[in-house]
């Protein structure tokens, strides 16, 4: 299954290594991370590559591409909050976001409260959680095709 990985870019980094986690845990299961890049300590220098229009048509290219969104939203941003909400508004694709039990108060409500039928919430608190829910969702998600 081809996955949009979300992560923070501009926002709170300090879930990188748990985002990481995820990325390597999803490609051994088999899956391809078209947006791998964002969890590399470069990933901001290397998005300063390319205009900020490219970003956007390269990102929106990749969301219609890939057959589910999964994203770690503890540093909560403005373009995950929109990469979702595109997802959940403009296509039938799924949606899966994780988060630190810690950091739900520094997330926007409407992604906490978010109870949209296509879009998953992982509260986690251990890795072992978001293994387990990585494991069991993404395989739903694949059976029924995204």
């Amino acid at each position: 299954m081809r996955i949009y990985f979300g992560f923070t870019m501009a926002g709170d980094r300090s879930a990188v290594e748990a985002a990481r986690r995820m990325v390597r845990w999803l490609e051994e299961m088999g899956h391809e991370v078209l947006t791998r890049h964002l969890v590399s300590d470069e990933a901001w220098e290397m998005d300063r590559r390319i205009s900020a229009r490219q970003v956007y048509e390269r990102d929106m290219r990749w969301l219609a591409e890939a057959e589910l969104l999964v994203a770690e939203v503890s540093g909560s941003s403005f373009g995950l909050g929109y990469e979702a909400g595109y997802v959940l508004g403009a296509t039938a694709k799924r949606v899966i976001l994780f988060y630190r039990v810690e950091a739900a108060e520094k997330i926007s409500r409407m992604i906490t409260g978010n109870t949209h039928a296509n879009c998953a919430l992982v509260p986690y608190a251990e890795m072992e959680t978001v293994e387990a829910a990585l494991r069991d969702l993404v395989g739903k998600a694949a059976a029924v095709g995204g």
